[in-house]
């Protein structure tokens, strides 16, 4: 045997017998040998990697330590869309969640129940076992890809039990303890404390050095398998034993219910010991345990109809109002901010909370001053729910709303119907300003690296006075800016250059059009085809488009008869920005003469001429609906090589089953 063939060798069983290790230690919390043996052990290995770098495997533990750092993050999207959850607030919700699903089925479902851990949802890719992808949850359709950080959490394995393609979703979550020895480490340098440790675990992740996540010491539970090839599974509870088998980690506390009693008993028993943990949980998730029954209850526009969250009560605590501020909206609207002594609330920092509007104030008696209870609506919001006026001592102020803007001096108005005072100025600069950061945002134009700290000096400099102005922008003027050298100049002046070509529904919903969000925006787009085409239609040609009512129709015919909206699109026109649909064109059956319309159908295996995503859309450009799931509801199979289970399915529910010739024939 040569000398390389003995390192290998080596190397091998280092390698083996440290993940096995790391696997028990990590994941099953049964250490096998003391902490010492396995440093021994790892030191060794990563000294023959470092002598023979071409002999290291790709699942080597040395991997956990993090790389070179990325110069970004790649987008990634997903096969089959990260859905969020409908939420329940109590057991009233609860038993309605239920109702629904039995209604839904016919039958009494069980249910499987988890613990909701609050830190980054994310998703795994293997292919033959070998761990290929990692990516964070993004918008739902479109993720980062964090594959090397997340290599760096010990509990996600490297290379699986088994030679399987899957794909998996969990929750990375920052224990305790490690969020606790960060905050320290962070004090003692004088850096800014990490507010809980969700935040410390997301901000942990969007690292571009590895090797800083590496020392955050992250840990992950995975929820649940995405998609899956050569195996068939039939519940959620079989779901989580197989992914616990293949290497996963999973919650030690997930639980199967025998209907709804069970479920609100397993609730109300984690409602005063959610604090034992030695990680941050902010609810229970609740899902149909069998996925027949998932698949026939289908999914809303936002969420799956099979599962929900229980949301914990919120924390309350008691704190001084110092200051109302107020700001104004992209609408108009004036809102009140409580400007708060700082306090901690379920987990964060809290220094503002929500008024809402004038009304409450009054109703409230909310005085400047005040010693004031407040809550996080849902864990997230923070707002006042209450004025301690029996601890007043006279020295508290009382508060009335002004007569004119804040930001412009135009008089405020109050429209009929309507509880908000707004300002109707189109040039207030407070609005304008609010415009522009909504149309950069995510789910609108999305320009990269135009937040609102960079929008804010640009339109205080008076660089940038409408969204037209953006796509005027000059590299120079970029590098005026604070903090903003040549590098992210030129990157700012590119992204604004790429949004050009976004299909017309983000641009539809950058504008701002009172009540249309960003689904509105993507049927109207679908419908319309061109923005000319919907500048043209009158309130009776919207409102036949599914979704649209009355009042939105009348905002947008309002929206285009103004001259200053009419201005800004040609300008927009002009610069170049694309006014065009380009998405996939939405075809009902009726419209369609292919065999695929109206079929429910699914896709599985590999093709050579298509990817998955891609024949998706050819079939939804024919009428049909792709599902991920294979069912008695199922119509066609679309099988490519190894196809797997669901192909095994298909023939055991006597399914049609076409392969990819009799699909590429159909398809022409």
């Amino acid at each position: 045997m040569s000398e390389n063939q003995d390192v290998q060798k080596r190397i091998d069983t280092l390698t083996e017998t440290v993940n096995d290790y790391a696997h028990h230690y990590y994941v099953l919390d049964q250490p096998k040998v003391p902490d010492a043996e396995y440093d021994r052990l790892l030191q060794e290995l990563e000294e023959l990697e470092a002598a023979h770098p071409e002999l290291k495997r790709s699942d080597s533990p040395s991997e956990r330590v993090g790389g070179e750092p990325l110069d970004h993050f790649r987008k990634v999207q997903h096969d089959i869309p990260m859905l969020s959850l409908s939420n329940a607030f109590n057991e009233e919700e609860l038993r309605d969640f239920d109702r629904r699903v039995r209604d839904g089925l016919g039958v009494n479902p069980t249910y499987s129940v988890e613990l909701k851990i609050d830190g980054l949802a994310i998703t795994l890719k293997y292919e033959a076992g070998e761990f290929v992808l990692g990516a964070t949850r993004g918008d739902g359709t479109t993720g980062e890809d964090i594959t090397r950080n997340l290599k760096t959490i010990p509990s996600i394995p490297l290379k699986l039990k088994e030679s399987v393609t899957l794909e998996v979703r969990g929750e990375a979550f920052m224990p305790k303890a490690s969020f606790n020895r960060l905050n320290e480490a962070r004090e003692e340098k004088g850096e800014a404390l990490f507010a809980n440790p969700r935040n410390a675990a997301a901000g942990s992740l969007r690292q571009l050095d590895p090797k800083i996540a590496a020392k955050r010491n992250l840990d992950m539970f995975v929820y649940s398998v995405g998609q899956i090839e050569g195996k068939t599974i039939d519940s959620h509870t079989e779901t989580l034993d197989y992914v616990s088998k293949l290497g996963f980690k999973i919650n030690p506390e997930a639980k199967h219910c025998n209907g709804i009693e069970e479920v609100v008993d397993y609730v109300n028993s984690w409602l005063d010991r959610r604090g034992d943990l030695d990680y941050e949980i902010d609810g229970i998730v609740i899902k149909v345990d069998s996925l027949d029954h998932q698949e026939e209850l289908g999914f809303t526009a936002k969420s799956p109809r099979w599962a929900t969250a229980f949301k914990f009560p919120a924390e309350e605590v008691v704190t001084k109002l110092i200051d109302i501020e107020l700001s104004i909206g992209r609408t108009g609207v004036v809102t009140p901010t409580a400007i708060l002594e700082p306090v901690s609330v379920a987990g964060t920092t809290v220094q503002r909370a929500s008024l809402h509007n004038e009304d409450l104030i009054r109703q409230q008696d909310v005085k400047i001053g005040d010693r004031v209870t407040i809550k996080k609506a849902g864990d997230i919001i923070p707002k006042v729910v209450n004025v301690l006026t029996e601890q007043r001592d006279g020295s508290e102020e009382d508060f009335s709303m002004p007569e004119h803007c804040p930001a412009c001096e135009s008089e405020l108005v109050r429209i009929d119907g309507e509880v908000a005072l707004r300002c109707v100025n189109p040039e207030c600069p407070a609005q304008i300003r609010e415009g522009l950061i909504h149309f950069a945002s995510r789910d609108a134009m999305n320009i990269d690296g135009l937040g609102e700290r960079v929008i804010t000096q640009l339109h205080s400099r008076e660089l940038v006075r409408n969204v037209a102005d953006l796509y005027r922008l000059e590299k120079e003027a970029i590098m005026a800016l604070e903090r903003m050298g040549e590098k992210s100049a030129t990157n700012l002046v590119e992204a604004i250059e790429a949004t050009k070509s976004n299909s017309l529904e983000k641009l539809l919903f950058g504008l701002g059009i009172r009540f249309v969000g960003s689904k509105a925006a993507k049927t109207l787009a679908m419908h319309f085809e061109t923005m000319d085409a919907l500048m043209e239609a009158d309130k009776e040609a919207l409102i036949a488009v599914d979704e649209i009512g009355d009042k939105m129709a009348d905002s947008i015919v309002m929206a285009f008869e103004q001259p200053g909206m009419k201005h800004l699109i040609g300008a927009l026109k002009d610069l170049g920005v694309n006014m065009t649909y380009t998405g996939p064109k939405r075809i009902t059956a009726e419209e369609s003469d292919s065999p695929l319309a109206g079929k429910t159908v699914v896709i599985t295996g590999s093709m050579e001429q298509y990817s998955r995503k891609e024949a998706k859309t050819e079939v939804e450009a024919r009428g049909g609906k792709v599902t991920g799931t294979v069912s008695k509801k199922t119509d066609l199979v679309i099988a490519g090589e190894k196809a797997g289970s669901k192909l095994d399915k298909a023939n055991e529910l006597g399914i049609e089953v076409w392969d990819e010739a009799r699909f590429i024939d159909e398809l022409s």
